[in-house]
Parts: structure tokens; C-alpha cells; sequence
């Protein structure tokens, strides 16, 4: 039994999975509110089993990117109940994540490209590019958005867009016919769960002392205003 848990984006979320399979699961899209229920929503899943927390056998995180405070939340649960628990703790790259939960949420053509965006600042997200089997086409960055953003991968594929940070991307790349958008999308720690259970077969690892989430940028703290 893996737990899993996801607060990499404005959504909060845990689930639990058995031998590759989702058991229960349990989120909410709302901001700032993963320090207050994320523990509270692991709890109620191990109780609607009829579990114990000695029942799981490793803990999964959306390790990022995303939002700074919401992976600090995520990981900082996860190595603590590893710690606890003496557990092993798997790491999920969040938009390979995304990736894989759109794959199985959506009938796609084989040769529809997959992209992920978080939301950063102004028109910039965190993204990366997807083959719908899940292999890599362009790696993990930090970009901001231009009309010349994927130009090469729109000439001769179509592309779906999604996650939170492709709504504010439809006006400057909209106008290619092939590029797809889905707005819809929330992340979901259900997501986690094929490449979680691959990762717990492979033995793949994380050192819980040492581990930290995969920001991809320096976090830059806000200025409050004068008053």
C-alpha cells in the first residue's frame, strides 16, 4: 500500500493505492489551505480502510515543480511520516505526473504531444513536453511564454496544453490550429499512482534525511506594501 500525496499546485491531495491500484482518494482546489488539511485528509483515508498507519509501505510525493510553499507542506509530511513510520520515500516528478493522469483521462491520438504548465509568474509556467506513452520530448524549465514558445513541436504535431498554468497561455498561443488546450485539468494525487508503484518495484528510493522538493527556481519572497 503506497500513500500519496500531491500539494504542488492550488490543489491538496492524498490517496492511497494498492499494488498499483487507487483504493481512495480525497482532495480540494482551494489556496492556502494544504498545511491546514493535508494531514487531516491522510488520516480520514487510512480510516475509511479500516487501516493503520503501519499498514503502508512507502510514501509518494509530487516532488515539483510548483508552488514553493505547497511542496515544502507535501515533502516536509511525506519525510516526516517516513520518519515516523520508518517507510521509504518516493519522489514523482509533478509534471510527469500530470502527464500521466491526462494520458488516462482523455482519448488521445498516439501522436498528440503532452504538456504540463504550472502556473509561475506573469506569462511564465513551469512545463515540460510529453509523447503519450510518457516519454520525455522536452525536459523540464522554467519558460515564458512567447508566440514563438514550441513553435517547432506545433508545426507538424498537435499539442495539448493543461494544467493551471494554460488558461493565460490561450491568447498568444491559440491561434495555431494545433494547439489543444484543457483548462479543466486539476491536479490529483491519483496521478502518482502508476509511477509510484513502478518506482517501489524498482526500489527507487529517496534518502529522507537529504531530500529536497525540485523547486527549479529560487524562491522569492513578496514585498508588503507601505501603509
Amino acid at each position: 500500500m503506497i500513500l500519496q500525496i500531491e500539494t504542488a499546485t492550488t490543489t491538496c491531495s492524498v490517496a492511497l493505492a494498492a499494488d498499483g491500484e487507487l483504493i481512495s482518494f480525497k482532495e480540494i482546489n482551494e489556496r492556502n489551505i494544504h498545511a491546514e488539511v493535508v494531514t487531516v485528509y491522510i488520516n480520514d483515508l487510512i480510516k475509511q480502510q479500516n487501516a493503520t498507519y503501519d499498514n503502508i509501505d512507502a510514501i509518494a510525493v509530487s516532488c515539483g515543480p510548483g508552488s514553493y510553499t505547497g511542496l515544502r507542506i507535501g515533502v516536509s509530511t511525506a519525510k516526516g511520516l517516513c520518519f515516523a513510520l520508518d517507510k521509504p520515500l518516493i519522489a514523482v516528478n509533478t509534471l510527469e505526473a500530470m502527464a500521466k493522469g491526462v494520458a488516462q483521462r482523455i482519448d488521445l491520438s498516439t501522436d498528440t504531444l503532452l504538456c504540463p504548465m504550472i502556473d509561475a509568474r506573469r506569462m511564465e509556467v513551469y512545463t515540460a513536453v510529453y509523447k503519450a506513452d510518457g516519454t520525455l520530448v522536452k525536459p523540464t524549465a522554467a519558460e515564458i511564454i512567447t508566440d514563438e514558445s514550441f513553435a517547432n513541436l506545433l508545426l507538424n504535431n498537435k499539442v495539448l496544453f493543461f494544467g493551471d498554468g494554460a488558461a493565460k497561455c490561450i491568447d498568444v498561443l491559440g491561434q495555431n490550429p494545433n494547439a489543444l488546450f484543457d483548462t479543466d485539468f486539476s491536479n490529483s494525487a491519483c496521478d502518482l499512482t502508476a509511477l509510484a508503484q513502478q518506482k517501489f518495484a524498482d526500489k527507487e528510493f529517496e534518502d529522507v534525511a537529504y531530500f529536497e522538493p525540485y523547486y527549479l527556481k529560487d524562491f522569492i519572497a513578496g514585498k508588503k506594501a507601505n501603509v
